[in-house]
């Protein structure tokens, strides 16, 4: 029993001592380019360098994503320009125009992407369906900081003050 409590315990270190990972690159078109606005543009995250990033990934009809993006309102508030939010639908579970009555709705005015499932996988890494809300925090550099999804443990990320706290600790170390 000792024996593998140790070998956990060495995995563990290991894991932990690999830092963090390389944020994926991408470049996807908004909700406006897709609902026939002309001010709609392709959003690369290579434009945002120098820049906290917060992206999520969420869907129209997840409540937690809803909350969420009051939450993120506030933190477009709070930091103006140092920070970038980028929220991504999945067009496989939510079409346009149902994304584009989740902005309405919410007011939202930071880029809203629509990926086909590309993008989500090379972030969560996972074949199957993603747990939504996803967010990220990437610091200036394009290395990823903090992730979470929704559970019982993040309820202050994605409902309270707890994205603050993680963006704070990425604009210390810029």
């Amino acid at each position: 029993m000792r024996k593998i409590v140790a070998i956990l315990f060495c995995c563990a270190a290991l894991a932990s001592g690999q830092g963090p990972r390389r944020a994926p690159g991408f470049a996807l078109p908004d909700i406006r380019m897709l609902t026939g606005h002309t001010d709609g543009q392709f959003h690369d995250l290579a434009d945002y360098r120098g820049k906290v990033v917060v992206l999520e990934f969420f869907q129209t009809t997840c409540p937690h994503c809803a909350a969420f993006a009051n939450i993120l309102a506030q933190v477009e508030t709070k930091y103006g320009d140092k920070v970038a939010i980028l929220a991504v639908a999945n067009i496989n579970t939510d079409n346009a125009a149902q994304v584009d009555q989740f902005v309405s709705g919410h007011k939202i005015s930071y880029p809203v992407l629509l990926d086909q499932g590309q993008m989500m996988f090379s972030y969560v890494r996972s074949p199957g369906r993603a747990d939504l809300p996803h967010v990220y925090v990437i610091d200036p550099n394009g290395y990823i900081r903090a992730d979470y999804v929704y559970d019982v443990t993040s309820r202050d990320i994605f409902e309270g003050k707890g994205i603050f706290t993680e963006i704070d600790k990425v604009l210390v170390k810029k």
